[in-house]
């Protein structure tokens, strides 16, 4: 698991979209995220071996993986050289929510995000008869055209990023604890991208 963890980072170093650089990691890392264990011996391996690889997957895993974890890898990744992109300069935008709840069962929310001047969003979909928890995450550099698509389907508000991102935490907490409940493969693939933005905007 070390080893194959090592090789999925081998095509940081040459990115330079740092979008691009979160959801590749958070696809090939998201399955074993809590795992201190693993990330302990990773960390210590790419400590071990400096390279531009250990450095940009220290880098990446630093600012991706919860807790402990990801103290570990930014520690280390300060004693490497940095990697051409820079996942620091995430700033958020406008956050959206639209409430589908009577008829549909669902809160729409999307929030906006930008890497300098290209902006993003990401857009959940909020089951409310299954406890808040979140069916569907998807991430689209179309940030208008979405907005729009959702404003033809239902009435939208602004809201704070801070009211935004504590409605997912809550959400994200729940698939967390009951993780086998049915959720699409975006919202695994896409996971530490959003728990990074909820944390940030938490905090």
């Amino acid at each position: 698991m070390q080893q194959a963890v090592v090789d999925a980072g081998r095509p940081l170093p040459q990115l330079t979209d740092p979008l691009e650089v979160e959801l590749q990691v958070s696809a090939f890392v998201g399955p074993f995220a809590d795992n201190e264990e693993l990330w302990e011996v990773v960390v210590r391996h790419l400590e071990e071996v400096p390279s531009r690889r250990s450095a940009a997957l220290l880098t990446a895993l630093g600012h991706l993986l919860p807790g402990q974890s990801g103290v570990w890898a930014l520690e280390a990744a300060r004693r490497q050289a940095e990697p051409r992109w820079d996942l620091g300069a995430l700033t958020f935008g406008e956050c959206w929510i639209g409430d589908r709840s009577i008829d549909a069962g669902y809160l729409a929310l999307l929030c906006s995000y930008s890497y300098g001047d290209s902006p993003h969003a990401m857009v959940f979909m909020i089951d409310e008869i299954s406890g808040s928890l979140t069916r569907h995450a998807f991430l689209t550099r179309q940030v208008e055209e979405a907005l729009a698509r959702l404003r033809d389907e239902m009435r939208l508000e602004l809201i704070t990023p801070v009211a935004a991102h504590w409605l997912l935490s809550r959400s994200y907490d729940r698939f967390e604890r009951r993780p086998g409940l049915g959720v699409s493969m975006d919202v695994h693939q896409t996971r530490l991208v959003a728990r990074r933005r909820i944390a940030l905007a938490m905090n």
